[in-house]
């Protein structure tokens, strides 16, 4: 008996104490369900400049709201008093809400973002107050206006037909594919969530277009942003640079502007991509691109990754261990082979192959 009363004993100091730890755990979480909805952080930030003029405005909540809440009425953008027209998203799993402008916005130019108290959480509360926040975008620099990419921005990985890793890849930012179904995602060994799932390769969330809406609705409305982006760079025209040095860029340093190649190019040695922080660099290639084993794309001069588009009708080899950098958006296939790496995004309208590459999201 008096083994059964000691037992008692300490199952009812045990099972007190755990009570008293769940009630703590609720009190501090800081967050639950009759908490209004709370903007902790915004993309461009409050009172910044140098925001991209093709870029994206995002909000990110502090917990899930109601995707349905998330419009174009609820969310806005203006300049000077004038609404600028864009299309509104919301994503699940990473509580972003998303405005992409429907053009480029101005240089030098001051917008103002808004989320309105008609946003709300899953149990139906509304925001005490309006969310909003002031940005400046960039000064124009050298070369051609921007690609605009809409929400296809949204994505480091976009493809519609399949994607593919040899593990372990390793991946930084959200991969998309539409219209093909989650089954074309191989290799990511990936666990599914309701409208998304996750992979130990990427940190970020996985997407494909037999997922539940919003995320079929927002993968549908990327990949027309992507085909419209193709398009884009590739109308451009009078171009400063007409097949320069016969479409071999290897040891050559390549300045601000349009480049045009009526054939392949290829990358036989490091190439240097030399200019400021806000100069475009848009390459229109009527062939492949290939860059052969071991060789850089190299940045220099404040040159970024965001700014640098590549164009190409045919495919995109990016040979092993090789080192790449800029936004590539391919009419057929991206393929990365062994051990390469790329800083920018990949968008292909057919699939995306990695061999233990590295894709960073710039």
């Amino acid at each position: 008996m008096k083994n059964k009363n000691s037992i008692y004993r300490y199952l009812s100091v045990f099972l007190s104490a755990a009570l008293i730890s769940v009630a703590f755990l609720g009190c501090n979480s800081g967050i639950n369900s009759n908490d209004p909805p709370v903007v902790g952080s915004t993309l461009p930030e409050n009172a910044s400049s140098g925001a991209s003029i093709n870029g994206t405005i995002t909000a990110i909540f502090n917990a899930p709201v109601d995707p349905a809440t998330i419009t174009d009425a609820t969310f806005t953008v203006s300049s000077g008093g004038v609404a600028v027209s864009g299309a509104v998203t919301y994503d699940v799993p990473s509580k972003e809400a998303t405005f992409a402008p429907s053009s480029n916005l101005d240089y030098s130019t001051s917008y103002t973002a808004n989320l309105s108290t008609g946003v709300k959480n899953l149990e139906g509360i509304a925001m005490e107050a309006d969310k909003e926040w002031t940005f400046t975008t960039a000064v124009a620099g050298l070369g051609p206006d921007p690609v605009f990419l809409g929400t296809s921005a949204n994505y480091v990985i976009l493809a519609k037909s399949a994607i593919s890793t040899i593990p372990n890849s390793v991946i930084t930012g959200d991969v998309g594919l539409s219209p093909a179904a989650e089954s074309y995602m191989t290799g990511f060994s990936q666990t599914d969530a309701t409208g998304y799932a996750t992979s130990t390769q990427v940190t970020g969330f996985l997407y494909a277009a037999d997922m539940v809406a919003p995320t079929s609705t927002n993968l549908t409305t990327a990949v027309s942003d992507m085909m419209t982006a193709y398009a884009d760079a590739a109308g451009r025209i009078t171009p400063d640079h007409l097949n320069f040095n016969a479409g071999e860029i290897g040891s050559q340093t390549l300045a601000p502007g349009l480049y045009k190649w009526t054939s392949s190019v290829t990358i036989g040695s490091d190439v240097t991509i030399n200019g400021g922080a806000n100069d475009i660099w848009i390459f229109q290639i009527e062939g492949n691109l290939n860059i052969s084993t071991g060789f850089e794309v190299i940045l220099s001069g404040g040159a970024q990754a965001k700014n640098i588009f590549w164009q190409i009708s045919g495919q995109v080899t990016l040979g092993s261990l090789s080192q790449f950098e800029g936004i590539v958006m391919s009419q057929t296939a991206i393929n990365m082979n062994t051990g390469s790496s790329i800083n920018g995004r990949l968008l292909a309208q057919t699939f995306i192959a990695l061999d233990h590459a590295t894709v960073t999201k710039r």
